[in-house]
């Protein structure tokens, strides 16, 4: 199915040229529902995205419970498939399949979902402006001035960083991150027989790098594939890949596409805010730590964004906005934060020792019923963290070897312009 229109932009006649209540960068599902939740709260809202729509973007594109809970009501989803079959394996060895109580895990192309989200954006008044990257953010009293690479100058009373974990707005606010890793992934289009030996059934290898993984996802005539580990060794991760495809069967006819990218947890006290500037989703480093599950994460604090743009343009006093500001990151911690640091305790027990996870997975059913509930969106991580054989699992940690870890990062530096 061709991925959905987007209107013609129509701007609205009383705004002066140039000025927005809230512009919006990046317009992947946090940058999107932000712009879509801001305008449906009467803002006058700007969509900049880089690309032109649709787009392609590395993800494996699966929807757990809580990502498909946060869609807009009547978003057109075009789901490829849904995974009822759970299989993991410990790097290709003890092969174990669960069945899931209640088939969650919706099968999407990410450039498809993008798209529907942009137009349902659009729907709400927003006005979308793509091929158009910013390439200057700078505040000054209550207005904050964007300028792009088409020579735009724009200016707004909020501004939203949707534009990814290695974005410009992320640079200017100073996200800071605890974990960086590196994912590579293929598109990989497979025959009729493969297609159906992996219809509704998706793969979860645990690897043989610290933290790593492999990943299918079964989506019709194409498989989306793909290995992720911390970053620091892309050569054995490279290696890796190509082992993992090679015993997939993935490795016939060329990709449609074949890429990498980084993924990026914050820092618990990493801020989400700089002045009108707020962060959310990739840009403001909100990712699952153990799965790297991000579009939940986009989705939930894109709509957060959206409501706390709008409050920011209401206020009357730069100091209710920057009241409203610091509750947006209040907000973000109180919904995510806990999910973050749950899924981080969970990722030092995986990091330790995978063979226990898995184990944990294939041999005792209340673990896998808590995973099913958590993909369903029916628990989240810090609930499947409370439960006693996870606080005895993530005790042993520290008495584990541990494996080499790469020290904090802040998002690749860059000048912000000053305040004036």
């Amino acid at each position: 199915m061709p991925p959905p229109a987007i209107p013609a932009p129509t701007p609205a006649p009383t705004r002066t040229p140039g000025t927005w209540d809230v512009i919006v960068v990046g317009a992947g599902p946090a940058g999107a529902t932000a712009a879509r939740v801001a305008a449906a709260n009467g803002c006058e809202t700007l969509l900049l995205e880089r690309a032109v729509i649709p787009r392609y973007k590395t993800c494996g594109g699966g929807l757990v419970g809580a990502s498909l809970a946060a869609l807009p009501p009547g978003l057109p989803l075009n789901v490829l498939d849904t995974a009822r079959l759970f299989t993991f394996t410990l790097n290709g060895r003890k092969e174990c399949t669960r069945t899931s109580a209640s088939p969650t895990c919706a099968m999407v192309h990410r450039s498809e979902l993008d798209a529907a989200l942009t137009e349902a954006a659009c729907a709400a008044g927003a006005t979308v402006r793509d091929g158009t990257a910013l390439t200057r953010l700078e505040q000054q009293g209550g207005t904050v001035t964007v300028r792009t690479n088409r020579g735009d100058t724009f200016r707004a009373r909020a501004v939203v960083g949707a534009d990814g974990s290695a974005g410009r707005v992320a640079r200017y606010v100073g996200v800071q991150c605890a974990q960086v890793d590196l994912a590579l992934e293929v598109e990989a289009p497979v025959d009729a027989r493969t297609a159906e030996r992996w219809r509704g059934r998706l793969l979860m290898e645990w690897g043989p790098l610290p933290g790593s993984f492999g990943w299918v996802f079964p989506k019709g005539d194409v498989c989306t594939a793909g290995v992720v580990a911390a970053r620091g060794n892309p050569a054995a991760l490279r290696a890796y890949k190509e082992d993992f495809l090679r015993r997939q069967g993935l490795l016939g006819p060329p990709p449609l596409h074949d890429t990498g990218h980084l993924t990026r947890c914050r820092r618990p006290d990493s801020p989400l805010a700089r002045g009108r500037v707020l962060v959310a989703g990739d840009a403001a480093a909100l990712l699952d730590h153990w799965s790297r599950e991000g579009i939940s994460y986009a989705l939930r604090s894109g709509n957060l964004a959206g409501h706390a743009a709008a409050r920011i343009v209401a206020a009357a006093e730069e100091q209710e906005a920057n009241a409203a500001a610091d509750h947006y990151g209040r907000q973000v911690d109180d919904a995510l934060g806990a999910e973050m640091r749950a899924s981080g305790s969970l990722m030092n027990v995986f990091a330790h020792n995978p063979g226990l996870v898995h184990t944990a997975l294939t041999h005792l059913p209340p673990v896998w019923r808590r995973l099913d509930a958590y993909i369903a969106g029916r628990t989240g991580v810090a609930e499947i963290m409370t439960t006693p054989l996870a606080r005895a699992a993530a005790a042993l940690g520290p008495r584990l070897p541990r494996p080499a870890r790469h020290s904090p990062t802040v998002a690749p530096a860059v000048t912000p312009s000053p305040r004036r």
